[in-house]
């Protein structure tokens, strides 16, 4: 063999060296093709974030489980998805103990009851787990960050508005409008639906003439919300709307005031998934169904849970990075999805949720 034979495949050996270090070298990408690493826990095991809802089974909560789904298989992370069938909170609070006692990485929560819940989480802060609230705040001392869809503002506004606007006869001012009104809620101890109810409040007082009578809970409970709903009927007989601010009360409430024979009479609004009023919108008992993307909402959830538990994301943090979402803007201990929707006929088929 010559000298520069030897040469050449020397040279080549240590380029095959080089490349083959490079690429042990490399970071993994992620599963949505980034390039990031996918995150992992401290002991360098596969990060495990449970996520709780209210209500498992609820249309609403499924469609949140989705998007979580999504951010989960695109980080590289294990998520556990349950909750009580029934809403009971110490139900609920059970599994947050339970899943402390498994020494999961990050626990999302969205409170049914803030005060029966708060123990379970913040035993689980005490043991190392990160614990977040998602789509209902918890007490402050029990979670680190929420993940809200919006302000509580925006929605208290955004209801009110929109009952108004829908209220009101072609032409007219929204604010000359008048008449009883009423809302059916969650439950009465739900901390968003009693933030959102204390802006209604405040929002009301651009519309003198609307006369808020009555606050019912749903209890989460289709055969309460229906029920709940011909009660306002019957005990207010010059009724002109009802706010239904939770996915279960809307779409009870209006069935109710469908089969009473007063669509048109007494017009209902409030927040639910596209897919659980489109048939409600097509007769004409809805109007309006105001939302955001309840995909989005789980999918910033589990991106704040990792980042978390990663220590990606600090206090005092003024953005999160979120996959496909890009920023999304923390407004002191509140990580803001924003952008309400509003579905109306012509655009409610469009979506899928």
């Amino acid at each position: 063999m010559t000298h520069s034979r030897r040469s050449w495949l020397g040279i080549t050996a240590m380029g095959l060296i080089l490349v083959t270090l490079a690429a042990c070298d490399r970071k993994p990408t992620s599963a949505a093709g980034g390039d990031s690493a996918a995150p992992a826990s401290p002991a360098g095991k596969r990060l495990r974030i449970a996520m709780l809802p209210k209500k498992k089974g609820v249309p609403y909560f499924t469609s949140c489980a989705k998007g979580a789904e999504e951010a989960a298989k695109e980080l590289g992370v294990e998520l556990i998805y349950d909750g009580p069938t029934d809403g009971a909170p110490e139900k609920a609070a059970s599994m947050i103990e339970r899943w402390t006692a498994q020494g999961v990485d990050a626990i999302a929560v969205s409170p049914n009851d803030p005060n029966v819940l708060a123990p379970a989480m913040r035993a689980a802060l005490a043991k190392g787990i990160k614990v977040l609230t998602w789509d209902a705040d918890g007490l402050a001392d029990s979670r680190a960050i929420m993940v809200s869809q919006a302000t509580s503002r925006e929605i208290g506004f955004s209801l009110v508005d929109t009952m108004a606007k829908d209220l009101t006869a072609p032409g007219a001012d929204p604010r000359s409008v008048s008449g009883e009104v009423a809302i059916i809620t969650a439950s009465l101890t739900a901390a968003n639906q009693n933030e959102w109810i204390a802006h209604m409040k405040e929002r009301l007082r651009t519309y003198p003439g609307l006369t808020l009578v009555d606050i019912k809970p749903g209890n989460e409970d289709q055969r309460l919300a229906f029920q709940a709903a011909k009660d306002l009927m019957a005990a207010y007989p010059a009724l002109r709307g009802i706010w239904g601010i939770s996915s279960v009360s809307f779409p009870a409430a209006a069935e109710a005031v469908k089969q009473s024979g007063r669509a048109g009479k007494v017009l209902v609004t409030g927040l639910s998934t596209p897919n659980d009023m489109k048939s409600h919108v097509h007769d004409g008992t809805v109007t309006s169904v105001i939302l955001w993307n309840t995909m989005d909402l789980g999918y910033l959830t589990i991106h704040a849970a990792v980042a978390q538990a990663t220590g990606a994301l600090r206090p005092g943090a003024k953005a999160l990075h979120a996959g496909r979402l890009g920023p999304k803007a923390i407004e002191g201990d509140k990580l803001l999805l924003g952008d309400i929707l509003v579905f109306t006929k012509s655009n409610i088929d469009q979506f899928d949720f």
